[in-house]
């Protein structure tokens, strides 16, 4: 398909929103393609997030931009397929986040700009060339997840002052070994046992708590992993069924009922990637656009789910929560 098919299948889809006083879109009908790797409700938010930073810039939907997205159901074998999707609707420009499907993007084109929405390490993952010369066609946003994983640890810690031993919720795809030997780096610090726990798809979600019951682990640390985000609700039930406090890397799986999460803001990430849609749209090459890090970081904590485990929260770490759910 050419991009006047895009435009076809895309215009009308969207209700209009007010454009922004003196913002000048870069051109009329520019097309979008964007990947989530949840469900269309578990990615709803960040979708929401990165389309009310492109109306903020100007862009009217259906009008002056035209989006057409895609959703992974938290489903990994998913995602070459709907790569192939959005590609062959010959977009101007695609955001996405996660390992999987930009490592997907990147093999499947190589002329097609594309925003990373949210990645730990890029670099490590091989997609760009370093953070201030990306080169190739990829840019856009990370952040940093070993310094995340200790301050994660750190406040578990806190909150469970006599806590031991750990089981680590751990998705192989993701970063590979380094995940959790930044986990393991930060434990050894704490005077922490970790029981690594690898996952790495739907089938192994529920077996891999087993081996956390029989090795008596008493809470638990998830790694970060589009998949796990996608799957949270299996994960926090799963978690909650064998009395683990844990603590995630994001808000969404303390909403749902997790105990405690620290980690950047999602939404505050997938706004600022549509920052990056701007420019390419604009003329700028990804390759001459420096990769950002995350500037803003959340703690979440839910006193629900706090009193159900039993857990008293020190007030040290409640004073520094932006948010506590009651």
């Amino acid at each position: 398909m050419d991009r006047r098919t895009f435009l076809g299948i895309v215009a009308g889809s969207f209700v209009a929103a007010p454009i922004v006083a003196g913002a000048q879109p870069a051109k009329s009908g520019a097309g979008v393609a964007f990947l989530g790797n949840g469900s269309t409700q578990l990615s709803g938010p960040s979708f929401d997030a990165f389309r009310s930073g492109l109306r903020a810039l100007g862009y009217v939907e259906g009008q002056s931009i035209l989006i057409e997205s895609r959703f992974a159901d938290g489903k990994p074998e998913r995602i070459h397929e709907l790569v192939r999707e959005l590609l062959a609707l010959a977009p101007d420009v695609v955001a996405a986040a996660g390992p999987q499907s930009l490592r997907t993007f990147k093999q499947a084109t190589t002329s097609v700009p594309i925003v990373m929405a949210i990645i730990s390490d890029p670099v490590e993952e091989g997609l760009v060339a370093s953070l201030a010369r990306p080169g190739g066609n990829l840019t856009g946003l990370a952040f940093e997840n070993q310094a995340l994983t200790t301050k994660r640890l750190e406040m578990l810690k806190e909150a469970l002052p006599r806590v031991s031993r750990v089981a680590v919720l751990w998705d192989p795809t993701v970063g590979g070994a380094s995940g959790y030997q930044h986990a393991e780096t930060a434990a050894r610090a704490l005077q922490l046992r970790l029981q690594i726990l690898a996952v790495r798809g739907p089938a192994d979600l529920e077996s891999a708590f087993k081996p956390a019951t029989t090795g008596r682990a008493e809470a638990l640390l998830v790694l970060a992993s589009p998949f796990l985000n996608g799957n949270r609700q299996t994960v926090v039930e799963s978690a909650a069924r064998r009395h683990l406090p844990a603590t995630y890397e994001s808000r969404d799986f303390v909403e749902i009922g997790g105990l405690m999460s620290y980690g950047p803001s999602f939404p505050d990430m997938y706004r600022r990637a549509a920052t990056y849609v701007d420019k390419i749209l604009k003329g700028a090459k990804p390759a001459d656009l420096p990769v950002e890090q995350a500037t803003k970081f959340e703690l979440v904590i839910n006193l629900k789910t706090a009193k159900a485990l039993g857990l008293t929260v020190p007030p040290s770490l409640l004073q520094r929560a932006d948010r506590v759910i009651e």
